[in-house]
């Protein structure tokens, strides 16, 4: 987790943009424009930290202080992106109680929940696997435990 300034802050503002291709366009732009933060700064800032990353959706929470400063902390990509990867589809399915469109085994469930580990309310893997597999089921994914 980064450090944060101890300055009073202003606004904090969550959005979520594919690791490395930050730009000014919406919904960027606008969002940091209302606050008065410099939007090229926070875009080469955000592209540098997550140029690595693949094609992946990085949350990121922004921290506007009243100076118009701003820090950021990225978070890990949201588990149905990261299922979706994994099974090799583009979306889930449109009612998943009843269309099952792919099936996740559990060393597939492991690996996502390792990388969702420090987001999640739990320090125990077998606790978090079974919230991504909880997260899988909604999208019509059956997870095999």
């Amino acid at each position: 987790m980064a450090k944060l300034k101890k300055k009073p802050v202003m606004a904090i503002i969550k959005l979520q943009i594919p690791a490395g291709k930050a730009t000014p366009a919406p919904p960027i732009g606008p969002a940091l424009g209302q606050h008065g933060v410099g939007i090229m700064d926070f875009c080469k800032a955000y592209n540098d930290k997550t140029k690595d990353k693949g094609d992946l959706i990085i949350p990121v929470e922004i921290y506007v202080y009243k100076d118009r400063t701003f820090d950021f902390i990225l978070k890990t990509p949201p588990a149905s992106v990261l299922i979706l990867k994994a099974i090799n589809k583009k979306k889930g399915s449109p009612t998943p109680n009843t269309d099952i469109i792919s099936v996740i085994k559990k060393d597939q469930l492991e690996e996502i929940a390792k990388i969702k580990m420090p987001d999640l309310n739990t320090n125990d893997v077998d606790q978090a696997v079974k919230i991504i597999a909880g997260s899988a089921r909604s999208m019509g994914v059956r997870a095999e435990l």
